[in-house]
């Protein structure tokens, strides 16, 4: 389900910037994402992906601008106030982070027990409900040793929806995963969207994934969004020309979603090495 741009937008990021000493890692995101959409963050290792992820949770405060969740700035909120909003959102974080000395069923009860008043019987209806959403009913007694790696991902994804999340967030949900059982985690995250009626971020690297999930993609480069569109506009954009095109953003964005070996993206790194390469040099000898 695309956008609608009338609707207001459920998370609504704001000329963020973000430092880690004089590395700037994020440098004046504007992002708004829509009730209902599944919105894809693409880019490469070390584009500040997971650090804009990690944003949206709260772990992590600007340097500067604003980040809403419902219409509420986390960033100038209380930590007591934050986990309040906390309680609205469902993580799943790439490994799946199980608890491995509780059963699945015990993971996903946790925070049914932690954050609500349920009684253990409607407790235990409620770990079934979710773990059937995921398909992992009948392995509810199972220890996460004794999962594989696509049901140790959907187990975590049980656990995230256990409180009734309006936002999901999914940290690399394909990292590891064997084509078909990605396929399958890919399923699952457009299903689980419609039947609950949430809003997903999804941050991955997989354009497979992508490019089945999204409603909507939103690619990072050096720590500034490059092109935010519709998985349609991304596609017409993999699928053209390279010498139609006349803006090096599209190349260098073409490129990425492609995976082609040559481009924009590698000119830039030789490039970047062969500088750096001659500076080391100039200063070895300046010292």
């Amino acid at each position: 389900m695309a956008a609608e741009t009338k609707k207001k937008p459920v998370i609504e990021i704001r000329q963020m910037v973000k430092s880690f000493g004089s590395q700037r890692v994020l440098d004046g995101i504007n992002l708004q994402v829509y009730p209902g959409e599944i919105m894809v963050i693409i880019g490469g290792s070390g584009c500040g992906k997971s650090t804009l992820l990690r944003h949206l949770i709260g772990s992590l405060i600007p340097d500067e601008g604003s980040v809403k969740l419902f219409g509420q700035d986390i960033t100038t909120m209380s930590e007591n106030e934050l986990n309040e909003v906390r309680k609205r959102l469902g993580i799943l974080f790439q490994s799946g982070a199980l608890f491995n000395s509780l059963t699945v069923g015990e993971n996903v009860a946790l925070l049914l027990q932690e954050h609500t008043n349920l009684d253990e019987p409607t407790i235990d209806i409620m770990v079934k409900i979710k773990l059937e959403l995921v398909g992992l009913r009948r392995h509810s007694d199972k220890m996460p040793a004794q999962l594989s790696g696509g049901m140790k991902k959907r187990a975590g994804l049980a656990r995230a929806i256990a409180l009734d999340p309006q936002i999901l967030f999914y940290d690399e949900p394909s990292a590891g995963l064997d084509p078909v059982t990605s396929a399958q985690v890919d399923q699952l995250i457009i299903d689980l969207t419609r039947k609950l009626r949430v809003t997903s971020v999804v941050v991955t690297h997989e354009m497979d994934s992508a490019f089945t999930i999204a409603d909507r993609m939103c690619m990072l480069d050096r720590g500034r969004i490059l092109k935010i569109g519709s998985r349609q506009e991304f596609e017409a954009l993999r699928d053209s020309e390279p010498d139609k095109l006349q803006s090096q953003q599209d190349k260098l964005v073409r490129q990425f979603l492609r995976g082609d070996a040559h481009g924009p993206i590698t000119d830039r790194k030789l490039t970047r090495d062969y500088e750096d390469d001659l500076l080391m040099v100039s200063l070895k000898h300046q010292t």
